[in-house]
């Protein structure tokens, strides 16, 4: 054992000694970056781990790597990690350490888009909802209470990533603070700076940080930051010259960066599948690539919001479970006609790796799948929320009943015989998002946030009026991040008095 001391030592002293010769950072001097003090250009594309089970990880990423890529980029979605406070996880789909390691071992650089605030079609673009507990807190911005919990995850997060630091030996070249701030109403520059401090301290000054917008004067004027460097996005089609000189006017010097060139786009519930061809895609990523600008594709493979983590766009409308995006890798990973177009194109730049291309993911036929009914909502209650009901006069939020996802269910009594159909009204955007509405079990049929507003329904007195209400995504983009789910005062003076009297809603449905 002591001959193995000196060795033990050697080898610590020769991984140290690798990890201090390596570097990325901004060549200002010739517009572009050094990584290990030579010229680099990076080519990535996203992919999102949350997105992607871990089981098929190491299959995306190698496609990933034998289209030409050098780089992906990955956003940390917060309350997929805290889905409540201070209880963190990081096992299973959500081992980020594992996916970066994963990504290294194939030879793949990582762009970290580590939020707190991340966008990208995720529930609350990745906040969590309970912060809103605190009614009045101003998101994304300076006010203390939202910083507090910033400070608390971050304090959590960025350590986690400090040794995966490319300096450090790892394959992170650079991260991301906060995304498309620019975007955002409160254009709060202490928030930015606190947040370039708060990296700073967690993960030091020799990682590039940078920022994210759209390519428009007035997208950077609000999400551009001395010391953060701005980088910015736009999609196929458009003029490429054009977009790098919104970027030139907030970052003179310094490398062309597209942080998002759009390869197809994202969805929403109730409409057609939005697709971009590959050749409109190919020729604009070889635009962009003659202009010597890195690039990443924002998607390179989309995956799947599984569960409850799709988000919304307003006017309110949900995002689906599928986003496929158009990617080159479709949902289930297959190889597309533009993954090989894009690869052809990278070609033309760089040279590609040798070796074959991972082949389609194979599929199995599982025939028919038998169901077994066990029941209705209505029946099964005690089981689907053995707390029982919380009584209250008005209508509780999601957030004041700590269910962050999912359903609610709402029930009052009919003070009166509606023998008639009678009508049961809710304000404009008064339910968030959908009622699925019942009497003693039978379908009255459904409310929704912009669309059905009222509906008919007949019932006895004493006979029990049910509100299943469904939370179907919180808005991800925009002003309207403090999405509140909840089902306003309904109203109707043969039905409900204006109080809602013995009003109960069941949770964790």
């Amino acid at each position: 054992m002591v001959a193995l001391v000196p060795l033990l030592f050697l080898q610590a002293a020769f991984g140290a000694s690798v990890a201090s010769q390596r570097s990325f950072r901004i060549d200002y001097a010739h517009d572009g970056f050094l990584k290990d003090g030579k010229p680099f250009r990076y080519i990535s594309g996203s992919i999102h781990y949350s997105r992607v089970p871990q089981y098929y990880w190491k299959d995306r990423l190698l496609k990933m790597k034998m289209a030409g890529l050098d780089a992906i980029q990955t956003y940390v979605p917060w309350n997929f990690h805290e889905p409540k406070p201070g209880a963190y996880s990081f096992s299973g789909d959500r081992d980020l350490e594992h996916f970066l390691q994963l990504a290294e071992e194939i030879g793949l650089l990582v762009i970290l888009r580590a939020g707190p605030y991340i966008c990208g079609e995720w529930d609350m673009g990745g906040l969590p909802a309970w912060l809103l507990e605190k009614e009045s807190i101003v998101l994304r911005s300076s006010d203390p209470d939202y910083l507090a919990a910033v400070e608390r995850w971050m304090g959590i997060l960025l350590p986690k990533m400090k040794p995966h630091l490319y300096h450090n030996g790892g394959p992170i070249i650079m991260v991301q603070v906060e995304n498309e701030y620019g975007s955002y109403f409160a254009c709060d520059f202490d928030y930015l700076r606190y947040l370039q401090s708060l990296f700073r301290r967690h993960l030091g000054s020799e990682v590039v940080l940078f920022t994210t917008d759209g390519a428009s004067k007035t997208f950077l004027r609000c999400g551009a930051l001395q010391g953060l460097y701005a980088t910015v996005d736009f999609g196929p089609g458009g003029n490429v010259t054009a977009a790098f000189l919104h970027q030139r006017r907030s970052e003179p010097k310094g490398p062309l960066v597209n942080s998002e060139f759009y390869t197809g786009w994202l969805d929403h519930w109730g409409h057609q599948h939005i697709t971009i061809s590959a050749s409109i895609v190919a020729k604009s990523l070889s635009d962009i690539l003659a202009h010597g600008a890195n690039v990443n594709m924002y998607m390179f493979i989309g995956g799947t919001n599984f569960g409850y983590w799709n988000g919304a766009n307003m006017p309110y409308s949900a995002q689906p479970t599928s986003y496929d995006y158009d990617a080159p890798l479709s949902e289930a990973g297959d190889l597309t006609e533009k993954y090989f177009a894009i690869r052809e194109v990278i070609g033309m730049y760089k040279e590609l790796p040798e070796g074959p291309i991972p082949p389609t993911t194979p599929k199995f036929s599982y025939g028919k799948v038998a169901l077994q009914k066990v029941g209705t909502v209505r029946s099964l209650l005690n089981d689907l929320s053995p707390s029982g009901p919380v009584k209250s006069i008005y209508p509780l939020t999601f957030v004041q009943l700590k269910q962050y996802f999912g359903f609610i269910l709402y029930r009052t009594k009919l003070p009166r015989n509606c023998s008639e159909n009678t009508t049961l009204l809710t304000l404009f955007d008064g339910i968030h998002d959908r009622a699925y509405v019942s009497v003693n079990g039978v379908s009255q049929g459904v409310l929704s946030r912009r669309d059905v507003l009222k509906l008919n329904i007949t019932g006895n007195a004493g006979a029990y009026l049910d509100l299943l209400v469904e939370n179907t995504g919180g808005v991800n983009f925009g002003r309207y991040n403090n999405d509140f789910k909840v089902l306003t005062m309904l109203s109707s003076c043969r039905v409900l008095n204006t109080e809602m009297s013995n009003l109960r809603a069941w949770f964790q449905i």
